[in-house]
């Protein structure tokens, strides 16, 4: 496609509201399933920590 404005290009024919929101979430998810990953990575070396000293 060939826009002659930003504004076209926002508007992306018409639908931009679901080019931009469907992006818009999907950007989100994948910001939460890395978030999700790190506090799950953090619990895992708790756990580790923990049965480690818990072993004589």
């Amino acid at each position: 496609m060939r826009w002659e404005s930003w504004s076209q290009f926002w508007e992306m024919g018409g639908y931009g509201f679901y080019v931009w929101g469907s992006m818009g979430m999907t950007a989100l998810f994948l910001l939460l399933e890395i978030w999700q990953a790190h506090i799950a990575h953090l619990n895992a070396l708790a756990l580790a920590k923990s049965e480690s000293q818990d072993t004589p």
